[in-house]
């Protein structure tokens, strides 16, 4: 990211950029900047957006031969078209070649390192990957965000917030505009405002279901699944996440039982920090067997869906029920 906004500041400019990873919020901002920094505002001549899978090589390349119209550049927009990962040997072959008028951005989710593609961009051009940011970077954004509007946060309220909302930057900044509104004559929010306000994420709920299951209070689990059946969540979905809630609990007690802290255990799952303590809780309920079996026992309803011997929604009821009676763990 940092090489990228130094090209801005200086306008010195690669002809061809990916801008890649897991954090949406940041690829759509930086692909925003870069393109104001390229093209003029309101020159609808020389800026071009293309998006998705259906998006057409040959079309690309007879638009980048083009010279740009009273303009010393023609940049073009490209997100989403999956190149990154296959298809995209055509647009590989071609970039060797890209006239020096022609400036492309491409803005993928995901890529593969070893495609064709990627190695010519690496190449060729400039890469920035934007992964989910760490818990403190998230909470100076946060902190940023209620200081241009006069507004005060406690630490665990802050800490509270991000469990609520989770990681992802674009959930947390429409999250965020909702509690200011919310709280507009306030000049600090509180838990109760983000109680009040904040929707809880999907995730967030299969973790709630998953701690009424360890405690055996079946009534609330199935509350829980009724409750995402009505938010129009798909059962296969939901039993997904069910799934890996329980791989994410089996791999922390597992690492926990090896002696691992809290910090390489964030590492080696994949989540942030400042959820572990809750999820080595939530692990210490289930014994590292029937965590297995309750793994097992989601392939099993996920194969019962797809072979027709049971219909979706029924399968997860089922499952729920088992691993919320009052059998031993």
């Amino acid at each position: 990211m940092q090489k990228l906004l130094q090209d801005i500041k200086n306008q010195e400019y690669s002809q061809i950029y990916l801008l890649h990873g897991e954090e949406s919020y940041l690829r759509k901002q930086y692909r925003d900047k870069l393109k104001a920094a390229l093209v003029d505002d309101g020159d609808t001549m020389n800026n071009h957006y293309y998006e998705g899978k259906d998006t057409k090589a040959e079309e690309i390349i007879d638009l980048a031969e083009t010279l740009p119209f009273f303009a010393s550049r023609r940049v073009i927009v490209i997100e989403n078209s999956g190149w990154f990962q296959k298809g995209g040997d055509k647009m590989a072959e071609y970039l060797p070649g890209l006239p020096d008028t022609t400036y492309l951005v491409f803005v993928e989710p995901l890529i593969d390192k070893r495609s064709k593609l990627y190695k010519v961009v690496n190449k060729q051009g400039r890469i920035s990957e934007f992964v989910h940011q760490d818990e403190q970077t998230l909470k100076r954004w946060v902190l940023g965000m209620l200081k241009k509007e006069g507004k005060n946060i406690t630490a665990a309220d802050l800490q509270f917030l991000l469990e609520r909302t989770g990681t992802e930057m674009a959930h947390i900044k429409t999250e965020m505009e909702k509690l200011l509104c919310y709280t507009m004559e306030k000049s600090e929010i509180t838990r109760e405002d983000i109680e009040e306000v904040c929707t809880k994420r999907v995730q967030n709920q299969i973790f709630d279901m998953i701690n009424a299951i360890a405690d055996r209070n079946q009534k609330r689990a199935l509350d829980l699944y009724y409750d995402l059946l009505t938010l129009k969540e798909p059962p296969m979905r939901i039993l997904a996440l069910i799934g890996r809630q329980f791989n994410l609990l089996l791999q922390v007690k597992e690492l926990k039982k090896k002696g691992y802290s809290q910090v390489v255990i964030a590492e080696k799952t994949g989540l942030h920090g400042f959820i572990v303590g809750k999820y080595e809780k939530q692990a210490a309920q289930f014994s590292t067997a029937k965590l297995r079996e309750a793994l097992e026992a989601c392939v099993e309803a996920d194969e019962n869906v797809k072979t027709g011997k049971m219909n979706d929604v029924m399968s997860v009821e089922i499952l729920i029920c088992r691993y919320s009676s009052n059998e031993k763990k």
